[in-house]
C-alpha cells in the first residue's frame, strides 16, 4: 500500500511549509515602507525571537540550498559584520521601544566565520538596542570541521547554550559526492569540545536523498549519530534544484535515489531513532523524550517557522542579514538576497527590505490549518467558517481520503499513520497559491 502511495505521490512538488504563504509568494509590492510601519506597531511588552543570517562559508558544499557564498578574504567578512550591526541600529529606530529577546539564532552559511570577536561585536550591537531576557536561548549553526577548543570556549563565554552541527551524512562515498568530507572523529570531537565548554544542548542535522546514499549507509550514519547522544536530530530530504543552484549542477543526477528509495531512507531514519528512545517530531525531527520539543509535541503546542519545528510560540521573529525573513504580526518581509544589494541598502542608512507579504484574515486561517497539519497531523477546518467555505478543499481531499492518507470527520481532518509522510500534500490543499511546479518546490517525500 505504501509503495503504491509513493509511486503516486512521492515526486509531486510541494512546499515545505515553514510559512504560509510561502516565500515563493512574496513580492516587491511589500517593501521598506510596510516593514517600517509594521515595526512601529510591535508591542514591546511581548518578547520576540531574533535570527541573524551570515551568508558566508569557507567552502561551498554541493548539496547546499541556502543563500550563501564562499568568502576567502577577511575584509569581506568584516564589512558584512559592520553592516549587520548597522542594520540592527537602523531597524531599532523604527521600534516604539526596545524589544525583549527570548530566543536568538545564528544561521548561515557558517556564522562562526565571524570569529568570536565578531560575534561578540554583533551581540554588543544587539544589547544596545534590545533587551536580552534572563535565560534566553542562544543557538548557533556550526560546521564541525571548523570547531576547535578556542571556538567552543569562546561561544560558551558569549552565552551560546545550543549548537546545531551540520553533519548531513557520515559515509565516505556520500561525503565525496556532496563535497563535504568530514570524518566521524571530526564530528565527535566537535560535540565533545562544545560539551566540555559548557554548551550541553547539541543538535545534529542530517539529510536523506543524497547522491550515493543507500539504506545501509544511512542506517550506519544514524547509528554513529546515536553514539553522540544528541538532544535533537533533524533529517531533511535533499531537494535537487540545479535550475536554481549552480552548485547542484555538480551533483550527478544519476546518483540520486528515486522517490521510492527516498521514502525507504526516510523510514529507516525514523525507525532507527524511534527504536533508540527518540520521539518523532512532526515530519523530520527527533528529540529526547524530556526535550522541550518533545514536550511541546505531546502538549499540542508545537510550532513551525523558518528554522523548522520549534517550541517557540512567539508571533514575532525579527531577522537580520542578507536574505533574512522576518515574521511579524502583519506579515512577512525579506531582506535582499543579493549580498551586494543588502550591503548598499544598509550602508545608505535604509532597511534592506526587498519583498514581502501582507497577511489577510484568510491567510491566517489557512496558515493555522497548515501549521496544525504539519505539527499535529490534524486540523479543525471550522476556522475557515461554515462548511460551505471549505467545500472545495474537502473535494480536493477525496483522493487522499480514498488512498488512506487523510480521514474526515465533520469539520476535523486527520492524517493517518500511513499518511504522515505525505502530510505536505494535505497541507497543500489549503494553499490558495499552490501550483504543481517542480522548479519551485521539493518532492513530497
Amino acid at each position: 500500500m505504501t509503495d503504491h502511495l509513493v509511486r503516486r505521490y512521492g515526486s509531486l512538488p510541494v512546499p515545505r511549509y515553514t510559512s504560509y504563504p510561502t516565500a515563493a509568494e512574496f513580492s516587491a509590492a511589500v517593501g521598506s515602507r510596510e516593514h517600517e510601519a509594521w515595526l512601529r506597531r510591535l508591542d514591546p511588552r511581548e518578547s520576540v525571537s531574533v535570527y541573524l543570517h551570515v551568508p558566508y562559508c569557507r567552502q561551498l558544499c554541493l548539496y547546499c540550498g541556502c543563500h550563501t557564498k564562499v568568502a576567502r578574504r577577511d575584509e569581506v567578512i568584516e564589512r558584512y559584520r559592520a553592516t549587520l550591526e548597522a542594520e540592527i541600529a537602523t531597524l531599532a529606530r523604527h521600534l516604539p521601544d526596545p524589544l525583549r529577546i527570548a530566543r536568538l539564532h545564528w544561521g548561515g552559511g557558517t556564522p562562526s566565520i565571524l570569529g568570536t570577536e565578531g560575534l561578540d561585536s554583533v551581540l554588543d550591537a544587539l544589547s544596545r538596542m534590545f533587551v536580552f531576557q534572563p535565560g534566553f536561548e542562544h543557538a548557533i549553526e556550526l560546521d564541525p570541521r571548523f570547531v576547535d577548543r578556542s571556538l567552543a570556549q569562546g561561544l560558551a563565554a558569549l552565552g551560546v547554550n545550543r549548537a546545531s552541527l551540520g553533519v548531513q551524512d557520515l559515509d565516505d562515498v556520500v561525503q565525496v559526492a556532496i563535497g563535504r568530507v568530514q570524518p566521524f572523529d571530526t564530528v565527535r570531537e566537535a560535540a565533545d569540545l562544545l560539551r566540555e565548554s559548557g554548551i550541553g544542548r547539541i543538535n545534529i542535522d542530517l539529510m536523506y536523498g543524497l547522491p550515493r546514499q543507500s539504506l545501509e549507509s544511512i542506517r550506519a550514519t544514524c547509528r554513529k549519530v546515536l553514539s553522540l547522544d544528541p538532544d535533537r536530530i533533524a533529517c531533511y530530504g535533499y531537494a535537487h534544484m540545479p535550475h536554481r543552484k549552480a552548485n547542484h549542477r555538480l551533483i550527478d543526477p544519476q546518483a540520486l535515489p528515486g522517490a521510492e528509495e527516498r521514502f525507504r531512507q526516510a523510514r529507516a531514519v525514523a525507525e532507527t531513532f524511534a527504536g533508540n528512545g527518540y520521539v518523532a517530531i512532526g515530519l523530520d525531527h527527533f528529540a529526547r523524550p524530556d526535550d522541550p520539543l518533545a514536550l511541546a509535541s505531546r502538549a499540542g503546542s508545537l510550532h513551525r517557522n523558518f528554522q523548522g519545528y520549534t517550541d517557540d510560540d512567539r508571533p514575532t521573529l525579527v531577522a537580520f542579514g542578507a536574505s533574512a525573513i522576518s515574521q511579524l504580526p502583519d506579515g512577512y518581509v525579506q531582506n535582499a538576497a543579493d549580498i551586494a544589494a543588502y550591503l548598499r541598502s544598509v550602508e545608505q542608512g535604509r532597511l534592506a527590505t526587498a519583498r514581502g507579504y501582507a497577511l489577510t484574515l484568510d491567510d491566517r486561517a489557512r496558515g493555522a490549518i497548515i501549521e496544525s497539519l504539519m505539527c499535529n497531523f490534524a486540523a479543525d477546518l471550522s476556522i475557515l467558517g461554515e462548511p460551505s467555505h471549505y467545500a472545495d478543499e474537502l473535494a480536493l481531499l477525496r483522493p487522499l481520503v480514498a488512498d488512506g492518507i487523510v480521514t474526515v470527520s465533520g469539520h476535523r481532518i486527520a492524517i493517518t499513520e500511513a499518511g504522515r509522510p505525505f502530510v505536505r500534500l494535505a497541507a497543500a490543499v489549503f494553499d490558495q497559491f499552490r501550483a504543481e511546479d517542480a522548479s519551485r518546490f521539493s518532492a513530497a517525500v
